[in-house]
């Protein structure tokens, strides 16, 4: 958040500590609740990679591109998710300054990786289905890694760079009770280009050329099939899988756009007023919980992650050659 304009004193008097007035019931509640979400969202993305890592069926280059979201949706399970909802649990921040440093650059880094995670997605299934024949000889697990360890690379040196420029603006401000970190004007509008406008940008244009290019396959197979009288097996094959290709689509857009286009609206609002912080907490909560909700909407619309979860949980993967068991 911005809070270049406010002074010190007005900062501390803005945020401090109020009384907890919920009942010790609810109180123990909302911790098991917590550790509830954390539990799924660490088991669910664990289930995801080691079903990727294991099964060499499974090793082709959009898979690796699900490998990478959810290591990052696993970091943000362990190291975010726990903290942020503590903090808005006790509705104050208990920890110490240094750990809120640590906090706010690790949420910065894991959750922009996550988004950029979705960016490559979406165009890898662009390009998949406009230049199939390309994307088949350009495309290898090698080549996707290559860019997956780049894209790590760049947002780290990133977000070290954007938190090395706060230390030296001397902007950073804590009152007890609180922990953020304001952005100089420039600097927060770069990082809101960066971390959120662009990545979103590129997630809707190319997810709607997707959605687009999957109808217009359907429908040329269609009418295909009426033309010809026939009803082949492979035509009936692709039908099904384009219109389940569209229906995962449309869960992918709408499930981000839900968890993320309340925070672009809270962030551009902070550019031109001062947002309420307790709602922009819950804001944040929303972001993070994409991490729990992507092992659903990027896994078990798949038969083959079933599949693979059960041969996990029944310890089938420890037997010899287990890597070789077909899933798809």
């Amino acid at each position: 958040m911005n809070f270049t304009g406010i002074n010190q004193t007005d900062h501390c008097l803005l945020f401090h500590c109020p009384e907890r007035s919920v009942s010790t019931a609810v109180y123990v509640l909302l911790y098991v609740s917590a550790a509830a979400v954390v539990l799924l969202t660490v088991c669910g993305n664990l289930l995801i990679i080691i079903s990727v890592c294991h099964f060499k069926q499974l090793h082709t280059p959009t898979n690796m591109l699900i490998l990478s979201l959810a290591v990052s949706d696993l970091l943000v399970g362990v190291f975010v998710i726990p903290i942020v909802i503590t903090w808005m649990i006790e509705t104050c921040w208990i920890f110490s300054s240094f750990f809120c440093i640590y906090f706010i650059f690790t949420s910065y880094f894991i959750v922009s990786t996550s988004i950029y995670n979705v960016a490559l997605i979406a165009v890898d299934r662009y390009f998949a289905l406009s230049n199939p024949f390309l994307y088949t000889k350009a495309v290898s697990v090698s080549t996707m890694c290559f860019v997956l360890l780049c894209n790590w690379c760049i947002l780290l040196s990133y977000n070290l760079a954007v938190h090395y420029f706060k230390r030296e603006l001397k902007v950073f401000v804590i009152c007890p009770g609180d922990c953020f970190v304001p952005l100089e004007e420039v600097w927060s509008l770069v990082h809101f280009l960066v971390i959120f406008v662009f990545p979103c940008a590129v997630i809707i244009i190319l997810y709607a050329q997707v959605f687009f290019i999957a109808k217009k396959h359907a429908t040329a197979i269609r009418d295909l099939n009426i033309q010809t009288r026939t009803q082949t097996s492979k035509n009936s094959i692709s039908m099904k899988s384009e219109r389940k290709a569209a229906k995962v689509l449309g869960i992918v857009v709408s499930m981000f756009l839900a968890c993320f286009f309340p925070c672009f609206i809270y962030s551009f609002l902070d550019k031109i007023t001062v947002v309420d912080v307790g709602s922009f907490q819950k804001v944040l909560v929303l972001v993070y919980l994409n991490s729990t909700i992507n092992p659903v909407i990027y896994a078990l619309f798949y038969p083959w992650f079933r599949r693979c979860v059960k041969l996990v949980l029944t310890l089938q993967i420890l037997k010899t050659h287990s890597s070789l068991i077909k899933v798809v």
